[in-house]
């Protein structure tokens, strides 16, 4: 399937094209590549047909491990066997589509984080910078050290400006030197007769296997970190001194956390949380480099 199953030649007034529709819309700022594999990958039979028949079977499964859990927090612990396994799963089932758009997230995780850093003012805030470009890289303890690395980043950055007495405020002249603004260095990714599962339903597969092969506490700690978008979602804004981007956060706000039955479902629009803020912080970046206002609702103020 290629961009050009939404050429708009295609369109139809009797018969329209939802999916033509979403991508033609340009209402969130995400990267033009990220929302063609997203469609893609939504229009796909996987998601169709195969996502709807397995979610029984996987909340069956999920049941099993929940019940596991609440006699064993603790044991087994395979973060190991969970990291090849899911590195096994994408390179042998997973389309390249799906692939790019789990690898990329992880280098817009390190990037918002790095542009909160950069302009927070001095503050001692240490997390590990994330950038797989092959699908044995995950295989690193990536999945984990993402969560780690959120939670790490939000109790080390409140700790330090607390200890000064301050808080986050906007800044003089926004550093978006970490955005980003070329493709992210990403292999060849697999492509072979076997990888047809589209991002959505790979996650819902993997989901409960994550919180088998986990300890309880990492599963409940990933889980909630998928609400932690609007608290980055606010960080930001404080920074930039305006809250537009604050209309793309659709995960809720953690202090009411989610039940994690719908982990799965909730991590797709983490994914889509970060790449809407990402694409927001670009076209900012490219607007400072024109010597234009960074809001482009404001056509006088800087």
């Amino acid at each position: 399937m290629s961009d050009r199953d939404f050429d708009i030649a295609s369109y139809d007034p009797r018969d329209p094209d939802p999916w033509l529709a979403l991508y033609l819309d340009n209402s969130l700022p995400i990267d033009p590549v990220a929302k063609t594999a997203l469609l893609r990958g939504n229009r796909s039979w996987s998601r169709r047909w195969m996502f709807p028949v397995v979610r029984p079977a996987v909340f069956a499964f999920f049941l099993l491990v929940k019940l596991l859990r609440g006699i064993s927090p603790h044991h087994p612990n395979l973060n190991g066997t969970l990291h090849r396994l899911i590195h096994w799963g994408l390179k042998v089932f997973c389309t390249p589509d799906a692939n790019m758009l789990i690898l990329r997230h992880f280098h817009i995780g390190t990037e918002l984080l790095a542009f909160i850093k950069a302009n927070a003012g001095p503050v001692e805030v240490e997390t590990v910078p994330l950038r797989p470009r092959t699908l044995k890289d995950l295989e690193a303890n990536v999945f984990l050290q993402h969560d780690l690395n959120v939670f790490n980043f939000i109790i080390q950055l409140n700790a330090s400006l607390r200890a000064q007495g301050r808080d986050l405020v906007p800044v003089e002249r926004v550093d978006f030197s970490m955005i980003s603004d070329e493709p992210f260095d990403l292999a060849p990714l697999p492509d072979g007769p076997l990888n047809f599962a589209d991002a959505q339903t790979a996650i819902e597969v993997y989901t409960p296997l994550y919180a088998l092969m986990l300890p309880r506490a990492d599963f409940i700690r990933a889980s909630n970190s998928l609400q932690l978008d609007e608290t980055v979602a606010i960080y930001i804004g404080k920074i930039l001194g305006a809250d537009y981007h604050m209309a793309f956060v659709k995960n809720g706000h953690p202090l009411v956390p989610l039940s994690t039955w719908q982990a799965g479902y909730r991590l797709m629009m983490h994914g889509l949380d970060c790449e809407a803020f990402h694409g927001w912080l670009r076209l900012l970046k490219r607007r400072q480099a024109q010597g234009l206002p960074l809001d482009p609702r404001n056509p006088i103020g800087a």
